[in-house]
């Protein structure tokens, strides 16, 4: 194992244990926790597994194994940010949803308020 085993893998025992304690801490819903805690422990698994960064650098047509696995690491985290992302979104349409609905019940009710005033 060279430097960047090691480096990666701290890294990734420090990213799962940086999403379980946010996890503990209420600061990320579980739902979301799963996909960096899948992230951290794929990346773990890659570079604590020497013969299967060889395999993977085959399989990719790469000569150099830390760069087939840094390739994989990388398509895996954009994959978890690009989820978080369509999550992002969706949560933003459904926040202005019910902003238009309160809108629409702050109107009625003012009109309420004027009629029940002007009676």
């Amino acid at each position: 194992m060279d430097r960047l085993d090691h480096v990666m893998i701290a890294f990734s025992v420090l990213l799962m244990v940086w999403v379980l304690a946010s996890l503990r801490r209420a600061h990320i819903r579980v739902e979301y926790s799963v996909s960096w805690l899948a992230a951290a422990l794929v990346l773990f698994v890659i570079f604590e597994w020497p013969s299967g960064q060889r395999w993977l650098a085959q399989a990719l047509g790469l000569e150099d194994a830390h760069l087939a696995v840094l390739t994989i690491a990388g398509a895996v985290f954009l994959a978890v940010l690009y989820r978080l992302s369509l999550i992002l979104s969706r949560l933003k349409d459904l926040n202005i949803a019910v902003m238009q609905r309160v809108a629409i019940l702050e109107f009625r009710l003012q009109a309420m308020e004027k009629t029940h005033n002007g009676q």
